[in-house]
């Protein structure tokens, strides 16, 4: 048997990628986090396949279940929001995979931060701006960060910064990152990205929190933060297209 752990995407069932919706049709056993994986995602799976939401259990009770499936010989579909390899948590699942022999394989999704750029309309690296994307979250109740990834440190880069688990820590972002992106760098909040209930906050490091906390959001939110953010509309092409830049692709254009 395998274990497949698959990337949900942000929550539209249709940003489900075709291996990932195959495969979940087909696995006997099917465990989902429940809250942040919409039920519609699931709702492929065979007629009669287990389907657990896994949000009230413990690692040792998810692993329970997949040893159990394995007694079985069946494939289970182990199903997380956005990308696995993104805050998944799935090392120590894959841990005791290894340590009992069990095999799996991991399936790609859509992340949080591409689908709150699609929902923006816009891209995120901007030529001349920001070439750079930081991904990266609070701390809160979570484990701590490693030293030296603090947002101090990645917003002296100037890049685009892109900040889970920080929805209730807006006050410390904006204490941390005004010195070096300006009071009124652009900020903007992504609730529930693609789901119907999805909110698209914009506003400033000055200003994002009362705006936040007027729309009562406390969960379940990605913070973008960055100069790219802003309506630019003066900032040089690329060079992927000049005509004056030729490429192994594109020889140079010839003119008179």
């Amino acid at each position: 048997m395998t274990v497949y752990f698959i990337g949900a995407g942000p929550g539209d069932p249709e940003l489900l990628t075709l291996k990932a919706a195959r495969v979940i049709g087909a696995c006997p056993v099917c465990l989902y986090a429940g809250s942040l994986v919409p039920a519609d995602v699931v709702a492929i799976a065979p007629p009669g396949a287990r389907v657990i939401d896994t949000a009230p259990m413990t690692l040792a009770d998810t692993h329970a279940e997949i040893v159990a499936a394995q007694g079985r010989g069946e494939d289970v579909a182990r199903v997380h929001s956005g990308d696995p390899s993104l805050y998944g948590a799935i090392a120590e699942q894959i841990r005791l995979l290894r340590a009992d022999g069990i095999d799996y394989r991991i399936i790609p999704g859509v992340p949080a931060y591409a689908a709150a750029a699609a929902a923006l309309g816009q891209e995120l690296t901007i030529p001349e701006v920001a070439q750079s994307i930081v991904l990266t979250r609070m701390s809160m109740k979570s484990t701590g960060m490693p030293p030296g990834e603090t947002l101090e440190n990645f917003a002296r880069t100037g890049a685009t910064l892109a900040i889970h688990l920080g929805v209730r820590a807006l006050r410390e972002i904006e204490r941390q990152l005004s010195p070096h992106y300006g009071a009124d760098c652009p900020v903007v909040v992504a609730y529930r990205v693609s789901w119907p209930d999805e909110k698209l906050i914009r506003g400033t490091l000055s200003d994002i929190h009362a705006l936040v906390r007027a729309e009562k959001i406390t969960r379940t939110a990605l913070i973008l933060v960055g100069p790219a953010l802003g309506n630019l509309g003066d900032f040089r092409d690329s060079a992927l297209y000049d005509a004056e830049i030729p490429h192994v692709l594109r020889p140079r254009v010839k003119t008179g």
